[in-house]
């Protein structure tokens, strides 16, 4: 695939090892405009970049070698890792987001990203469970790429966890719900909350589980469709 290069000084000058590469972390650039974004990817004074970025038209811009560690995740947990990266290329999509007017993702970015997914898929090794975005690893933070992004799709081409559904009746007892919904986001590799007691900060990580895997259905609460979800995905 034809990818363009222009540069950004935004990132960290020890270079990482190839076995290190273990996520790909997916946003969108949440700004006006693409000029605007590249821009803001290759300012000095605003210390952030990508590794990728993907205008609506699906061309590719590369702005920080796979081997360097870009600054597009910031804080952020997932399993046993803090900080992702140092562990994932970071990948944005033009996208006014939700501050500026939210879009559907297009049709030529959406093919574009899948072909560059699968390319560092087969060349890093990674697992489809570790295509994942902005919003899974930062949840009190960030809500990119957002409920529009067609996290379904992708999982057709093997990029991105996706959950079937199964035969069994599933109900629980609403009392033991959030107990249980929350040991299930622990295994997938959620982070940021506690599974024995209730905080506030909880509602933010269920509406990033929502936008990821319920996107119809953003309210922060855990009904049982969300919570059968949780389940198929951790069976």
């Amino acid at each position: 695939m034809k990818i363009r290069l222009d540069l950004s000084t935004n990132y960290s000058k020890k270079r990482r090892l190839k076995r290190n590469l273990k996520f790909v972390i997916i946003h969108y650039t949440g700004m006006q405009s693409e000029i605007e974004s590249i821009k803001r990817l290759k300012d000095p004074k605003y210390k952030v970049s990508c590794h990728y970025i993907i205008n609506r038209k699906g061309d590719v811009t590369q702005m920080v070698r796979e081997e360097n560690i870009a600054w597009h995740a910031g804080k952020s947990k997932w399993k046993k890792f803090k900080n992702l990266n140092n562990y994932s290329i970071g990948i944005e999509l033009v996208n006014k987001g939700h501050q500026f007017g939210y879009q559907n993702f297009t049709h030529q970015q959406i093919f574009s990203l899948i072909k560059l997914c699968k390319k560092i898929k087969k060349k890093y090794l990674i697992k489809k469970e570790n295509f994942l975005g902005h919003s899974d690893i930062a949840p009190l933070r960030k809500v990119d790429p957002g409920e529009k992004f067609p996290w379904k799709k992708l999982s057709i081409f093997k990029i991105g966890k996706w959950y079937e559904k199964t035969s069994n009746k599933i109900e629980v007892n609403p009392k033991k719900i959030e107990t249980l919904f929350f040991k299930n986001l622990q295994k997938l590799g959620f982070r940021y909350f506690s599974s024995n007691k209730s905080n506030p900060k909880n509602k933010m990580i269920i509406k990033a589980f929502q936008r990821h895997y319920l996107p119809n259905c953003i309210s922060g609460k855990i009904d049982q469709k969300t919570y059968k979800i949780s389940h198929f995905l951790t069976i």
